[in-house]
């Protein structure tokens, strides 16, 4: 009696995308609203859609100081973001995910002052923000590795196989991570 042959063994999956750095800050860029989860003192998680300006590779966040949002960065200083990068009205969105460091400034922090004035905070500043006084701005700086979804793939790639178009890419080391202290 015979042994049958075993079956052919499955495919390789692809190697992970690794999109360039620059076309991920790009779309960054040019998008104004993400997703940003954050944790409370007890350890419950919390998400919210929210609008951001980018400078110098931060996000900057308007909400007010006594949201959610701004509590539970006083307790965890750290947050996870996910921008959706709609590129046609059909088919899943792609996405850049990332894990960030956040700091809690006033709204007349020197900082914020000085970008509102120059007009790097139009997506967060356009509706009396700067003029309510329990407001506050998060200066979310991105960590380690921007996860990627869909980005660098032609759209009919990413309809063909939607499970191997995840990527990251990594970013450059920066000085010291964000404080947990609320910059006044």
């Amino acid at each position: 009696m015979t042994t049958p042959p075993a079956p052919p063994a499955p495919p390789a999956p692809p190697a992970p995308l690794t999109p360039r750095l620059d076309d991920v800050r790009r779309a960054i860029g040019r998008r104004s609203f993400c997703t940003l989860a954050t944790t409370s003192a007890a350890g419950r998680p919390h998400v919210a859609g929210v609008l951001y300006d980018v400078v110098d590779g931060q996000l900057y966040v308007n909400t007010l100081r006594s949201s959610r949002k701004a509590r539970n960065l006083d307790a965890h200083p750290q947050a996870a973001i996910c921008i959706p990068v709609r590129r046609l009205p059909i088919g899943p969105p792609s996405s850049i995910q990332f894990q960030a460091d956040v700091e809690v400034l006033a709204v007349d922090h020197p900082d914020v002052v000085a970008l509102a004035a120059a007009g790097q905070l139009r997506s967060t500043t356009g509706h009396g923000e700067l003029d309510e006084p329990s407001g506050c701005f998060l200066r979310i700086t991105p960590t380690g590795r921007l996860a990627t979804y869909g980005l660098g793939l032609s759209l009919w790639a990413l309809l063909r196989d939607p499970l191997h178009a995840s990527g990251h890419v990594d970013l450059p080391a920066r000085g010291a991570a964000a404080g947990s202290r609320v910059a006044r």
